[in-house]
């Protein structure tokens, strides 16, 4: 691996660690906040949408381009504020209560971090581009289909730099959690506030990669000056042939509306607001990528449509919601440390099928990388709804007590969970490939945000399942019981997602197919 590909997979790495509080936030809400599932799903909504600004980013990274490392700093402390709040919300609660609500705290928490993170994702996506070299150490051009392939390495790097990062919070939280079940409700609380306080390690990392990149490209430089090339000349020949780039008022512009648009309907607490905001979003998203499409040759565009519709509708598919997870937690008995194991199990796998995936997927087109991938994701859902009904019972009891529920989860999240970062690559990789010179930031913000979009869609559908399944767990107060726990409805709300992912993947496989576009 080239140390230029380190920088951005830092900031990935930075990514993938901010898993660490994940299961700390799951606990936190579950047994201390009365937050409905339906209120979870619509708040996934929103913290969905910060993401959908990398359209308006990505051009200003293009814009800004020698200067893009301050978009790390500000994300950087947007996480680290985040942060704060919940150690703060965690160690001293009445504190944070007499300024405002405790639900509102964690609102806020879970409205700073991913502005955060978006800022820090479009400047990773564009020091990709950069991290693969255009000359060699001669100073010679390196040739296209070398790039081709070294650009492909990136992008898989990339989403295996997110996942390393979640192995490695992943194992940590098995270490904090190690007999999680003789600890007091204090002791408990105590870890939770130190997994937060041990995560502002996650801006740190980011700003280092950021600084690493900065003296790489000094060293470059100085590589070149001692064969005789100019200061001038070794920035010119190490950026390659990149023109100034003009602002394209069009999306900026865009961008300017589409936060001004959604910050007031949020604020203003207007009926339907988030799907008036779905609408509005994709249909900005949607001008400014024909407008985008224009600088391309027919094919590409017909590709890039044709790629882009498929990999939407697979991500925009609904989940059963957190309703799952109370479920596992208070009928299966999965306690911090088994879903952190879980974790380290799903992240571990997923990151060597990337590896052992790469050759299909870089063979294969989209279209069939998605169907595959679809019909596998629809099989495996089936052994977590079949423990809704009681499988668990069924192979303990044939087993001995070997097949319980914990190894039927181990198995099932084993082999679901390299299916959607598998989908990923190739989109990335022909974008890094064959997107103008001088739009790269652009057209990968452009693209993620219309992905990003899928997934609030997918939010969207996840909070309307809840609202039709009614999915409960128990909330107590200093009274007593304040809400009883009823799982009832979940099969039901888990066959219903099922369906939906197995139906609509293969239907926009379908039409992608008869309308004849192309796909990466």
């Amino acid at each position: 691996m080239r140390l230029s590909y380190l920088p951005p997979l830092m900031v990935y790495v930075a990514a993938g660690v901010s898993g660490l509080t994940g299961i700390v936030g799951v606990f936190f809400v579950k047994d201390y906040l009365g937050l409905s599932a339906a209120f979870l799903a619509a708040l996934g909504f929103w913290v969905g949408i910060p993401w959908v600004l990398k359209m308006p980013l990505g051009h200003l990274v293009d814009l800004i381009w020698r200067h893009k490392a301050g978009l790390v700093y500000l994300g950087a402390g947007m996480i680290a504020a985040s942060l704060l709040i919940m150690a703060a919300l965690i160690g001293d609660r009445a504190a944070m209560a007499a300024i405002m609500p405790v639900e509102a705290w964690y609102v806020l928490s879970a409205l700073l971090a991913p502005v955060g993170y978006v800022l820090q994702d479009v400047v990773a996506d564009a020091m990709t581009v950069e991290a693969v070299p255009r000359i060699d150490e001669r100073g010679q051009p390196v040739d296209p289909a070398s790039r081709k392939q070294m650009n492909t390495t990136v992008q898989t790097l990339g989403r295996v730099a997110i996942i390393g990062g979640s192995v490695l919070v992943a194992l940590i939280n098995v270490y904090l959690f190690r007999g999680v079940e003789t600890l007091s409700e204090p002791a408990k609380v105590a870890i939770y506030r130190n997994v937060y306080l041990a995560a502002l390690v996650i801006p740190a990392i980011s700003v280092a990669g950021v600084v690493l990149a900065s003296l790489i490209a000094r060293h470059h430089v100085g590589r070149l000056r001692a064969r005789g090339f100019s200061t001038t000349d070794a920035r010119s020949m190490l950026a390659g042939d990149r023109e100034p780039t003009t602002p394209n008022w069009a999306i900026l512009g865009g961008g300017a509306v589409f936060v001004a648009f959604t910050l007031g309907l949020g604020l203003l607490n207007v009926p339907f607001d988030q799907e008036i905001i779905f609408a509005g979003s994709m249909a900005i998203v949607i001008f400014l990528m024909r407008r985008l499409l224009s600088a391309l040759d027919p094919p590409a565009r017909r590709t890039l449509i044709g790629t882009a519709v498929v990999i939407f509708a697979f991500r925009a598919t609904p989940s059963p919601g957190p309703g799952v997870t109370w479920w596992m937690i208070d009928e299966l008995g999965f306690d911090q440390q088994f879903l952190s194991v879980l974790s380290v199990f799903a992240s571990g796998v997923t990151l060597a099928g990337l590896f052992l995936c790469r050759r299909f997927v870089a063979e294969r087109p989209i279209d069939q990388v998605v169907v595959v991938l679809t019909i596998a994701g629809a099989i495996l859902g089936l052994p977590l709804l079949g423990m809704f009904y009681g499988l668990h019972q069924w192979t303990a009891a044939v087993t001995g007590g070997v097949v319980d529920a914990r190894t039927i989860a181990m198995i099932d999240t084993a082999l679901e969970s390299p299916l959607m970062q598998i989908a990923m690559i190739p989109m990335l990789a022909w974008i890094a490939n064959s997107a103008p010179a001088t739009l790269k930031a652009t057209y990968f913000a452009v693209m993620a945000s219309f992905t990003n979009l899928a997934l609030s869609l997918g939010q969207l559908g996840t909070k309307y399942l809840n609202q039709i399944f009614t999915v409960t767990r128990e909330v107590r107060d200093a009274a007593g019981v304040v809400v009883p726990a009823d799982y009832s409805q979940l099969g039901w709300l888990m066959l219903t997602a099922g369906a939906i992912g197995l139906a609509l993947p293969l239907a926009a496989v379908f039409f992608a197919r008869r309308q004849r576009l192309g796909v990466a």
